[in-house]
């Protein structure tokens, strides 16, 4: 019987046939946090699909990455702390699209950029640091 009369499961277990390679991974660099990231390093620094970046774009207007020759997107650390924001309010707080939306019309550019700011590693890491003093502080002395 020819190959054209099994499936393509068929096929891998008969050792007639490759099984489909994995989707590539993302080769974890190691980017200054200044560093232009690619939208497969964001997507997967977020834990989502490209295609949801890509539909937030759509969506929320304040999301410009900068797209080069053929389309490619670069995100800067802005856009990316931007993305943290959306991510958070859509799937921790509970917001829907429309209320992200709002919500980010409503912010003033300035206070939208220091709710940005604060989701930067260096932010999240200074904050971290702080309580961690205070706790060491409130420690009782022996």
């Amino acid at each position: 019987m020819g190959d054209s009369a099994h499936t393509p499961k068929q096929l891998v277990a008969l050792g007639r046939a490759r099984p489909k390679a994995p989707p590539p991974s993302v080769r974890t660099v190691s980017k200054s946090d200044s560093a232009y990231r690619t939208i497969a390093e964001v997507a997967a620094e977020l834990g989502v699909a490209t295609h949801v970046l890509r539909f937030w774009e759509t969506k929320f207007p304040q999301l410009k990455p900068t797209k080069q020759s053929g389309g490619r997107r670069f995100y800067k650390p802005e856009d990316v702390a931007l993305l943290k924001y959306i991510q958070q309010l859509l799937y921790k707080e509970g917001y829907t699209i429309r209320g992200v939306q709002a919500a980010l019309k409503q912010a003033k550019p300035r206070e939208l950029k220091t709710l940005v700011q604060h989701l930067t590693p260096q932010a999240v890491i200074a904050e971290l640091t702080a309580i961690r003093d205070l706790l060491a502080d409130e420690r009782p002395r022996t």
